[in-house]
């Protein structure tokens, strides 16, 4: 496999990376039952997994011909794919590939419990390269770019090495550095090469902004970046939180989302910034779930839901109706820009959601408002669950900094405040604790925690 797409370049002033993401909805469906049809013959001679899974259920192979027909079909969840693996390793039962063909594996980033490995043919590889170049061309990112690498290179994280890849696909020179290599030597990097891009979870990224002037004696904004892309946690698509990137980097920021177990990244954001297009519908049939009646709804303008993937031309470890724990709300199904992909916004993901007297409530969300109060606040949170699973009829604790300008006299006063905008924006009762600014460890080479299930030694 080349690491250049033979035509790269050629793409800069296209209207997208790839035709399929502008194409007419009615042709789309097609060619996804067509693939889909495929995908289910493969399966059929070649996933133990699948074919188990598909006889348990009373269904057969032939019968799924179009997308409605995936409905038959039972989920696929994550706990059974760990499970997947840890009854025939490396690849699990659900490997669908011969060993031989086995290009390359990935791995998850494991915070919501062992990694998940994953296996990738050469053909699966180039998938994936291909659909993060879409994501990367909808940010605005160019064949000919030079790309500052800040999210994490280590611990096998596809955030890493893929990312690196895929940029070099579509024609870009990435700066491998990665988080791990420290705010000053990415920084430093950033001053010496003036990369256009900057590539890296949204808080890291702010971090690394406000570390400039101590680091560098000068402002990000003056490092030449243009585009900062985020994805790997919430926080890209929180108004507050995008500005404050914006403002700190001189630069239009836009995200991306995606998970290991079906790729690296196949929701970008548009230079219009209104949410994530799909744009690999060609590779991905995406379903959106009532999280209520577990019944597939149509993306419409507001609608919410867990999306669910089923991967079409995937070899090695295809998916089938998998449930991605991912909750989003649909910004809309049309765009200036010409893609037919609908766009979303990532509210949370169910491992982090919490019930609080009956309302679900996002850590995501409490950042959101957190992120909104600056500078009464420092814009940094955590949710301390001092409580066994997900759910109390308790108020829920909230850790918040205090801006660095505030008194501490003034604590019983923003608390007070925050809780009001707490109750009024999410409908849920929180008991606020104000902390000094910089409580809390700065965002690193992991991704942020805004859940905590133990109190740090500091504030005990």
């Amino acid at each position: 496999m080349q690491y250049r797409r033979p035509d790269a370049l050629s793409k800069k002033d296209a209207p997208c990376w790839h035709p399929v993401e502008m194409m007419p909805l009615d042709e789309l469906r097609k060619l996804q039952d067509e693939k889909l049809v495929e995908q289910m013959a493969y399966l059929k001679g070649r996933s133990e997994f699948y074919q188990k899974k598909f006889a348990d259920a009373g269904v057969t192979f032939d019968e799924i011909r179009t997308v409605e027909d995936l409905q038959k079909l039972p989920f696929t969840y994550k706990t059974e794919i760990r499970e997947s693996l840890h009854a025939k390793p490396p690849f699990g039962l659900h490997l669908a590939a011969d060993r031989k063909d086995v290009f390359q594996m990935q791995a998850s980033s494991g915070t919501t419990g062992s990694p998940s490995y994953v296996a990738l043919t050469e053909d699966d590889a180039e998938m994936w390269h291909e659909m993060d170049a879409r994501c990367f061309f909808a940010a605005g990112i160019r064949p000919g770019d030079m790309s500052l690498h800040a999210f994490a290179m280590a611990k096998g994280f596809v955030g890493g090495l893929p990312i690196s890849q895929s940029m070099q696909y579509m024609g870009v020179v990435d700066i491998p550095i990665g988080a791990d290599g420290g705010a000053d030597r990415l920084l430093r990097a950033a001053a010496d090469l003036r990369p256009r891009v900057l590539a890296g979870a949204p808080n890291f990224t702010m971090f690394l902004a406000e570390k400039a002037p101590e680091i560098l004696g000068v402002e990000a904004k003056t490092l030449g970046v243009e585009v900062v892309l985020v994805g790997g946690e919430p926080g890209g698509g929180i108004p507050a939180i995008r500005e404050k990137i914006e403002k700190l980097w001189g630069a239009k920021c836009c995200e991306m989302l995606g998970g290991t177990d079906m790729g690296v990244a196949y929701w970008g954001e548009c230079h219009h910034q209104q949410g994530m297009h799909m744009v690999a519908p060609d590779y991905i049939i995406t379903e959106l779930l009532d999280p209520e009646t577990e019944k597939v709804i149509p993306f419409t303008d507001g609608a919410e839901g867990e999306l669910v993937y089923t991967a079409i031309g995937r070899q090695a470890n295809p998916l089938v109706r998998f449930r991605s724990g991912d909750h989003v709300e649909v910004l809309g199904t049309t765009c200036a820009c010409g893609r037919t992909g609908p766009k979303v916004r990532c509210i949370g993901r169910t491992d982090d959601m919490l019930i609080i007297r009956g309302a679900n409530v996002f850590p995501s969300a409490i950042q959101s408002v957190i992120t909104g109060m600056v500078p009464e606040t420092n814009g940094v949170m955590r949710v301390y669950a001092d409580f066994e699973g997900h759910t109390s009829q308790g108020a829920l604790k909230v850790l918040v900094e205090r801006g660095p300008a505030r008194s501490p006299a003034d604590d019983a006063e923003l608390k007070k405040s925050i809780e009001t905008h707490l109750r009024n924006s999410l409908a849920f009762k929180a008991d606020v604790r104000i902390v000094d600014a910089d409580t809390f460890e700065k965002p690193g080479a992991v991704k942020v925690a805004l859940t905590l299930r133990q109190l740090p030694e500091n504030l005990r």
